[in-house]
C-alpha cells in the first residue's frame, strides 16, 4: 500500500473518531466516566505514537546514516561515552555528538503532557463512577 493511501486512510479514521470525540462533548455526554476512559485511551495512543515518533526518530536506524542525512558530524567518541542514552525509554536520545540530538524536541514534553492527561481523566473517571454509584444508593 501505498504512503498517500495509508495517509489517507488515516486522516479518515481520525475524522471519524474525532467526530465520535466531539459530538459526546456537545450532547453533554462528556459527563460519563466511559468518555473519559476513552479519552484516556486516545492519550495513550497518542502517547505511544509520540513514543515511537521519538524511538524511529533519522533517516535510518543506523545512527551515522541518520546523521550524515541531516548534515551534522557523528561523533563516534561521544556516542561511545554516551551509550546508556539511547536505549533508555524515557527521555529519548539519539546523540549525533555532543550539540545535536536526533529525537525532535516536541517529543519529551508531549510524552508527559498526554501521560498527565490520560492520569488526570482516569481519576476524574474514577471521582465520576463513585459520584454516580453515591448517588443511587442515596435515592
Amino acid at each position: 500500500m501505498s504512503i498517500v493511501a495509508c495517509s489517507l486512510l488515516a486522516a479518515i479514521a481520525f475524522a471519524l473518531l474525532l467526530r465520535w470525540w466531539g459530538g459526546a462533548l456537545l450532547t453533554d455526554r462528556w459527563r460519563t466516566p466511559g468518555w473519559f476512559i476513552a479519552t484516556a485511551g486516545l492519550c495513550t495512543v497518542a502517547a505511544a505514537v509520540t513514543w515511537f515518533v521519538g524511538v524511529f526518530s533519522g533517516s535510518s536506524l543506523d545512527p551515522k546514516e541518520s546523521c550524515r542525512a541531516t548534515g551534522v558530524t557523528y561523533d563516534e567518541a561521544y556516542r561511545s561515552l554516551q551509550w546508556r542514552e539511547h536505549p533508555r525509554w524515557f527521555p529519548l536520545h539519539n546523540w549525533c555528538n555532543a550539540e545535536y540530538d536526533l529525537v525532535p524536541a516536541w517529543v519529551k514534553p508531549a510524552l508527559v503532557s498526554l501521560a498527565l492527561l490520560a492520569t488526570a481523566c482516569l481519576g476524574v473517571a474514577g471521582w465520576l463512577f463513585v459520584e454516580r454509584r453515591r448517588r443511587r444508593r442515596t435515592s
